[in-house]
């Protein structure tokens, strides 16, 4: 989380946000504005707003039963990842152009605790550094509408991205990828840098595909 200061409506919008993305709602669950407030030990006002957001999202919806659990369908999480290979490795080309020192060390420092959890086999970790590293790669390209594109589009795939990074070795396959990105753009080849993370999102959308097969998505 950033070091800063951030409104209680945002605190329990993004922990809705992540218990529903990552499933601890699961779709078509009933959510009461009574009893989050119970659970998360707020009023109601902030849940109110929370859910107020998370239906401009269309991550909930409400209905004369309550709010109703939506979240991120297979085919969802597919046509996201289509988005991504479009967009992504125009970004990464972007960044290797712009990129400071800094940044790049930066970048270097989240890859290489990527492999640290990796060796640790620490799966929700290795997640969330993965979404890091994208995020890092967006900021430094250099406008915030790369970040307010794609960062929403990461987090709402990831209960599926962590699942494909816990099958046989596509996390350690998935840093390797990452690896080749990083010197790229280090390198300031945005030529490289853009085929790298155009390669990437590709493989990553074709793990998706065939989890997505294999259990019954």
């Amino acid at each position: 989380m950033q070091h800063k200061t951030i409104s209680l409506a945002d605190q329990v919008f993004e922990r809705l946000e992540s218990d529903i993305l990552t499933g601890v709602y699961p779709r078509g669950s009933t959510l009461t504005e009574h009893s989050l407030s119970v659970d998360l030990g707020v009023s109601r006002t902030p849940v109110r707003e929370a859910l107020s957001r998370l239906e401009q999202e269309h991550i909930v919806e409400s209905t004369a039963r309550g709010v109703i659990v939506l979240s991120i369908t297979p085919e969802d999480a597919l046509i996201i990842d289509r988005i991504r290979l479009l967009l992504e490795g125009p970004v990464a080309r972007r960044c290797a152009e712009l990129i400071t020192d800094k940044q790049i060390d930066e970048l270097r420092e989240i890859l290489e605790l990527q492999e640290f959890y990796i060796k640790k086999q620490d799966t929700e970790h290795i997640n969330l550094i993965d979404s890091q590293f994208h995020r890092q790669i967006y900021v430094c390209a250099g406008s915030p509408v790369y970040v307010d594109t794609l960062l929403p589009l990461l987090k709402k795939i990831q209960k599926f991205r962590q699942a494909v990074l816990s099958v046989g070795t596509r996390a350690e396959d998935s840093c390797q990828e990452h690896r080749r990105i990083y010197e790229a753009i280090a390198a300031r080849d945005p030529e490289s840098a853009e085929y790298a993370m155009w390669r990437h999102v590709r493989r990553s959308k074709e793990q998706l595909e065939e989890f997505i097969k294999n259990n019954g998505g």
